[in-house]
């Protein structure tokens, strides 16, 4: 009987030992969870970037451990003849997603202004995306940066500029960001 209660000890002795471990893993995990902050979505629409694209999309990113999912819709309304996406045609164009999420970079709405910071916040996402055309398949037929922003970003500019791609330049979308 003896060795009975000495196994009977040692199992339930293993089994505390194990749900410890399992608290203490779970309980790190939610720290670091919180430590790493949450996910912020968003999604937006906007018409007349440059007054030669469409975007719409969103996705999620989290601006503390940098990973960003996004995609959407893309179109060339009118052909763009500069800049990353040049080449583009009027009615090309099929979708997007993000490569990168960029902690900031430089932009302007117009060619004849100065290069102007943005950065990405809780607010505000600037990413590397890729541009797909119909018929290239899984290969991306552009790449550029781009930002979406819950305010406006050049209030140097009337009206509204809170969405951007490099090279084409900057339009008033519908947006919304949550935490």
């Amino acid at each position: 009987m003896h060795t009975t209660i000495s196994l009977r000890t040692r199992v339930l002795a293993g089994a505390a030992a194990a749900f410890a471990a399992a608290v203490l893993i779970v309980g790190l995990g939610a720290s670091a969870a919180v430590a790493a902050g949450p996910n912020t979505s968003f999604a937006f629409n906007a018409r007349g970037i440059g007054g030669a694209v469409a975007l719409t999309g969103g996705g999620a990113f989290n601006s503390s451990t940098h990973p960003a999912h996004s995609g959407g819709g893309f179109r060339c309304t009118s052909p763009v003849s500069s800049g990353p996406l040049a080449g583009c045609q009027m009615g090309q164009g099929v979708r997007w997603d993000s490569d990168t999420l960029l902690t900031g970079t430089n932009f302007k709405c117009l060619a004849n202004e100065a290069l102007k910071p943005v950065s990405t916040s809780h607010d505000t996402v600037v990413l590397h995306a890729d541009f797909y055309r119909a018929g290239d398949g899984i290969h991306e037929s552009f790449n550029a940066n781009m930002f979406v922003s819950a305010h406006d970003i050049d209030d140097a500019i009337p009206g509204v500029q809170n969405v951007w791609v490099q090279g084409v330049g900057c339009a008033t979308a519908a947006v919304h960001f949550s935490s």
